[in-house]
């Protein structure tokens, strides 16, 4: 099977007039450019569009930074879509000497994913996939997240080998450049130990593909000189009895310090051995366009244990006592791991009740089936019970809570950074020592690090490995500080190395943090060697120069992030980058990862007072790429293990920018809702029918004019454009026979927005939401209660978006007010049809009054109510950002499938980037956060369910489809029991 991921299409790349990459503005950037990089950037414009070459401030500022503790700021940003312009930009590189570096999601830590050349991000693109030999393979282009190979390999009960902690959020280009490991992997599921087949690169533009014979024989034909180079260290390694001894005693524990030079020990064939050692080269030999990965079994039946012990030791013993053929897994967290995540949603109660020592060892232990998981728990259970616990072993099979505990685990790294001091900085090193030395090594690591002042760090990691991941805060804001680190890295690394025979970097990476150390872990002929390897592949060191291979031994200490603060909202982000994938301008203009960067870049200019040029520059172009088309949706909270709501520090941003006069103005709209949905409805009325007098060809010709015109300052019309909406609402009487006998009332609140707009032209169902509910609500024998004045009332949302927190809040409390009386105080419960508005309501209002979200209050009080009539026919679920942030995506599914025989919900659509007005003020944000949709769905799809008005406008635009609310649909389907 061959698939096309969807969201791969290349966008339509609109660049708004207020965008700084727009043409004039960059040809005053690029006289700031050294006349080298300016010559680089006329040539590659030639063959990719302006819109995919950034060297403003603003984007090489958010696009340069990664996940690890370093900055250095790109020259120039090239957004490469294919192979073909990967192999151009490679050729281009090599006739200029311009140095380029690759980015997939810039979730690594040790530096190696950073330049201040050219940065060649692949983010958005190189998705496709293929599926062998019924799961056995599956070949995957990087900018694959982990989490989506393993999605495509479910039904086949299989997954990739490896499993990082990040692997939700990183992607298979970083997954094999790093050799990424993870908690179960071992080093017999890695990607050196599973790759199958390559498609790389090479700095000339040569392309290779390993799995292709007629490839095979090209390559070595034109890359004679690289073969024989090879060969000739293959067999000079291999003359050396006791540098091949080094090598496989060292890999037998995760090693990812310098090259993969194993590849040498355990392979003859030249392309066996370029395949290998790529694994891990970090960038450096090559770019891996596409790896075909040998797939390992995904166990139906897991059950995981947090076994707590009273302190390290007792922990390491109890380690020591397990295999991977006892368990899948067994990550161990000391106390001050579990401290940092112990507050967090969903945490166990008792972790807050542990002394100072206690140690976690979370163990997971597969089966094929129930009665094999069950043996499997009785003889891990058996081997570790004569080591005291704190509590009882006690295994859970349970999704719900194994899930949890692995959270703990998963959470704790980004979660450090919530609780470290403000300014500090983030640092994960990662380490691995032989497992029978486990105790005494970790002992040893837990006195340097307390010699050095970090007695709060933590220490924790894949204990079953000897992997050990530390993380402390320092705060790189004098000399002081930086010679602290350096005297415990130093004291460390000697420690590793010398008295243990461990591994400097396990699985994160050598990068910049650990290229200074690649000679003290291997010895001064294997690092040669590796020095030799490095000028066979990139003789002119353009190929992410600096990483892995690096003569200044300071470099480590050189070009430390400062993290300074900017606002309480984001304060806590450590640049994990987990926020990015789920954000719906990520394609457009930037994420929440470079919002936060770029806040944190000018406050500090405006506190300093230094570059106020460029501090200015920033805040002009922020205007747009960060505030405007920020849907403000909130859904990266949903991904970031801190719940940073970058939209939050958005709406805060817009309240700093509000004059007398824009307050005055909605303050009047505020006061006069009737008016303002009157005059919506209105309005609507009114373009619906100069629509029907025109046609779809010569109104949506003359909007697009309109907007060209206006520099895009006039709003965008679309062909589904609602009509007007019913302002006046009427209840239909209950069925009685619905009842039971019971009095079921419910107070119904439709939104100003289903009150003010109603369904578009193309729509299937003409009638409006309002008088669709009712039916639903009387069928299932509700007397429906509509609270007086409806025509004032408003939940505040359209003004908190825009940072109008006071006069939000002063709308919420008044329809508060209303609905308390309106439903007795609370004796009936409160629906609203438009999900947005119901969350706005929850976090609003104080007196805790029962409210429901539509599709909620349908799944949970009137589907026993109803008799339904499946309909055959194929649909699709569009699950709003404030249903997700509810947790409703579930009663959405459950309540599409029981109306409808197949559902269809796309895994790369999230936010739809509306936001109630940009799909009009900006609708590049819509189509850019819908780029996958129409891929996503079958021909056969007869309709689009939702339940946000707004939403659902943009969701029909681009898919060609009738989306309307799920409401349409249960009663489309139902009828009252009789």
């Amino acid at each position: 099977m061959t698939h096309w991921q969807s969201g791969t299409r290349p966008l339509n790349y609109y660049v708004n007039p207020s965008d700084p990459r727009n043409l004039k503005q960059k040809e005053e950037d690029l006289k700031e450019l050294p006349q080298e990089y300016q010559d680089f950037y006329r040539e590659v414009s030639q063959f990719v569009p302006y819109q995919r070459i950034f060297i403003d401030p603003l984007y090489t500022l958010g696009y340069g930074i990664d996940a690890s503790f370093y900055r250095l700021i790109p020259k120039i940003v090239i957004r490469v879509l294919n192979d073909a312009e990967m192999g151009e930009i490679l050729r281009l590189s090599q006739r200029t000497k311009i140095p380029v570096t690759f980015r997939t999601a810039g979730t690594s830590l040790s530096g190696q994913a950073l330049t201040d050349s050219v940065l060649l991000v692949l983010q958005g693109s190189w998705r496709h996939y293929k599926i062998h030999d019924h799961g056995k393979k599956i070949s995957l282009e990087p900018g694959i997240l982990g989490v989506e190979a393993n999605r495509y390999l479910r039904s086949y009960k299989r997954k990739i080998g490896p499993d990082p902690a990040s692997i939700d959020h990183c992607m298979i280009g970083g997954i094999a450049a790093n050799n990424a490991s993870g908690m179960c992997c071992g080093t017999s599921d890695n990607s050196y130990k599973t790759v199958d087949e390559m498609r790389i690169i090479f700095d000339d533009g040569t392309v290779l593909d390993t799995g292709d014979s007629s490839s095979r024989q090209y390559f070595r034909e034109r890359k004679g000189e690289l073969i024989r180079q090879i060969e000739e260290i293959r067999d000079e390694l291999n003359a050396d009895p006791d540098l091949v001894a080094m090598i496989k005693k060292k890999y037998k524990i995760k090693n990812t310090t310098g090259y993969s030079i194993n590849a040498f020990v355990d392979f003859q064939d030249p392309i066996e051995i370029i395949k290998h050692i790529l694994i891990g080269s970090e960038g450096t030999l090559g770019f891996i366009s596409e790896i075909t990965y040998k797939t390992v079994v995904d166990y139906d039946h897991k059950a995981s244990a947090l076994i707590m012990y009273p302190d390290m030791d007792h922990a390491c013993r109890a380690v020591m006592k397990l295999d991977r053929d006892l368990v899948a897994a067994a990550e161990m967290m000391d106390r001050p791991s579990l401290r940092s995540v112990e507050d967090a949603p969903g945490m166990p109660d008792y972790l807050k009740t542990l002394s100072d020592t206690a140690t976690a060892l979370l163990v997971e232990v597969r089966g094929a089936n129930p009665e094999e998981l069950e043996q499997r728990i009785k003889n891990a259970t058996a081997v570790l019970e004569d080591i005291p616990t704190i509590f009882p072993i006690s295994f859970t099979s349970v999704k719900s809570e194994y899930e949890t505990y692995w959270k703990i685990r998963k959470d704790i790294f980004p979660a450090v950074g919530g609780v470290r001091a403000q300014g500090t900085a983030v640092l994960i090193e990662d380490v691995a020592f032989p497992l029978e030395r486990l105790a005494e090594a970790t002992a040893d690591l837990r006195d340097s690090l307390n010699k050095f002042g970090y007695t709060d760090a933590i220490i924790y990691g894949h204990a079953l490995d000897g992997n050990w991941h530390f993380i402390f805060t320092p705060k790189f804001d004098s000399d002081e500080e930086i010679a602290r680190y350096e005297g415990l890295m130093n004291e460390v690394n000697e420690f590793v190395v010398k008295k243990y025979n461990g591994s400097l970097k396990a699985e994160h990476g050598t990068g910049r943090n650990m290229a200074p150390f690649v000679e003290l872990e291997w010895g001064s002929k294997a690092y040669e060697l590796m020095k030799r390897i490095k000028s066979a592949f990139d003789p002119h060191n353009l190929l992410n120069p600096g990483v892995i291979i690096n003569d200044n031994k300071n470099v480590y200490l050189e070009n430390l992030k400062a993290m300074p603060a900017s606002h309480e909202t984001i304060d806590r982000c450590t640049n994990c980058g987990f926020c990015q994938d789920i954000c719906p301008s990520k394609h457009l203009t930037t994420t929440p990862r470079m919002r936060i960067i770029l806040q944190r870049e000018i406050s500090d200019l405006k506190r300093t007072g230094r570059e106020p040029q460029r501090l200015m520059r920033l805040l002009r172009d922020y205007d747009y790429a960060g505030n405007a088309t920020c849907a403000t949706d909130g859904l990266c909270a949903t991904s970031c293990p801190l719940n940073i709501n970058t939209g939050d520090n958005t709406k805060y941003l817009r309240s700093r920018a509000i004059t007398p006069a824009t307050r005055k103005v909605a303050r009047a709209l505020a006061k006069n809702m009737n008016g303002v949905t009157g005059i919506m409805r209105f309005g609507l009325g009114a373009v619906d029918g100069v629509h029907g007098f025109l046609g779809t060809r010569i109104l949506g010709g003359m909007a697009r004019t309109a907007r060209d015109v206006s520099q895009s300052k006039i709003p965008l019309w679309n062909e589904w454009m609602p009509s007007k909406g019913k302002g006046k609402v009427k209840p239909r009487p209950p069925f009685a026979s619905a009842q039971g006998g019971e009095v079921l009332k419910v107070v119904y609140f439709p939104s100003c927005i289903s009150r003010s707009m109603g369904p578009a032209r193309k729509d299937k169902d003409q009638r409006p939401l309002n008088e669709v509910m009712c039916s639903l609500l009387a069928k299932a024998g509700y007397e429906v209660i509509i609270p007086p004045g409806l025509d004032k009332l408003c939940c505040g949302m359209p003004w908190e978006s825009k940072g109008f927190f006071d006069i939000a809040d002063e709308k919420s409390a008044e329809l508060e007010k209303v609905l308390l009386q309106a439903s007795e105080n609370g004796k009936y419960p409160i629906v609203c049809d438009t999900s947005p508005c119901l969350y706005r309501m929850k976090r609003a209002f104080t007196s805790g009054i029962e409210l429901h979200e539509s599709v909620e209050f349908t799944h949970d009080f009137l589907l026993h109510r109803l008799k339904i009539k499946k309909a055959r026919e194929t649909i699709a679920v569009h699950v709003t950002c404030s249903s997700v942030k509810m947790r409703l995506s579930e009663k959405f599914k459950a309540l599409a499938e029981a109306c409808a025989e197949k559902v269809i919900i796309p895994d790369d659509v999230h936010c739809c980037g509306f936001a109630g007005d940009k799909g009009f003020t900006y609708p590049e944000l819509n189509d850019a956060a819908l780029a996958g949709l129409n891929g996503a769905l079958p021909d056969n799809c007869a309709g689009g369910y939702s339940n946000s008005r707004t939403c659902e406008i943009g969701l029909s635009a681009h898919s060609g489809i009738s989306y309307q609310s799920l409401i349409y649909l249960v009663d489309r389907c139902s009828s009252p029991l009789r």
